[in-house]
């Protein structure tokens, strides 16, 4: 990769990082279709780095909270989502390769992986935008959320994004989340999901070719846009949130329709 490429790289995964952390989405959500956008690196390398700067990310954050005292991730609630994200990773990902697999040219993956971020996005934004209208549900028991982060991790892993914005809508509607509440339990399932789903990738040494410097730029941006989203976000209100994740499911809906044409036409 030239300089250029890898710099590019690392500020997508910062900037990325930082609305994630702001809005509890990751920033895989983000970084995924941004880099896919580019084709400067394979669809299994992208999803590859993508899940590890949010790996670190959510890490960060979650390990930083928890040594600040902070109480924003509801324990009984979010561990056996985290748990259920988890096992859902695994699976995720072995969906992924299966695809991958099945067709030669793996532009076809990346293709059905941009159709369904732009679907999910669609419904995750027309969620948010009426959500004020829909009435949410309390949900505490730990097997309806073991099967709840089930799907999210399978879905989130499949996707190479890390979880992103279907974390935010399940828990407003069926926890009946606040916005910065479901934004610490979202990195929280987060963190579970992409820790099971790099071991898969390990494990069944799936492990694509990748840039090792793009690797090691684009974990010290997610890091870096970690701590700095969690900065922002004690600073604003939770409506300036809700404002940040509705401009950006747009520009993801956006480029993933885009991505999808790009590689199935």
């Amino acid at each position: 990769m030239r300089f250029i490429q890898l710099l590019l790289f690392a500020v997508v995964s910062f900037l990325a990082s930082v609305i994630g952390a702001v809005c509890g989405i990751g920033g895989g959500v983000i970084i995924k279709p941004t880099l896919d956008l580019f084709g400067w690196a394979s669809v299994s390398a992208i999803s590859f780095l993508s899940g590890c700067t949010v790996l670190s990310m959510s890490f960060y954050s979650v390990v930083k909270s928890i040594l600040a005292g902070e109480k924003s991730v509801d324990i009984k609630i979010g561990t056996p989502l985290a748990l259920g994200a988890a096992f859902g990773g695994m699976a995720g990902k072995q969906m992924f390769n299966g695809i991958r697999e099945i067709f030669e040219n793996q532009n076809m993956a990346g293709g059905i992986q941009a159709g369904c971020l732009a679907v999910i996005t669609v419904g995750t934004l027309a969620y948010s935008v009426n959500k004020s209208k829909i009435r949410s549900q309390n949900i505490h028991s730990s097997a309806a959320c073991l099967s709840i982060g089930f799907v999210l991790g399978v879905m989130s892993s499949f996707l190479g994004i890390g979880g992103g914005p279907i974390n935010l809508v399940v828990l407003f509607y069926f926890f009946s989340m606040d916005t910065k509440t479901a934004a610490a339990n979202s990195l929280y399932i987060i963190l579970f999901s992409q820790i099971t789903s790099l071991i898969t990738t390990f494990v069944t040494r799936s492990v694509p070719e990748f840039e090792p410097t793009a690797l090691v730029l684009m974990v010290a941006g997610g890091i870096g846009g970690g701590m700095a989203g969690r900065s922002v976000n004690k600073r604003i209100d939770s409506s300036v949130v809700d404002q940040m994740f509705v401009i950006v499911m747009v520009l993801i809906i956006v480029i993933s329709v885009y991505n999808m044409w790009k590689y199935l036409a």
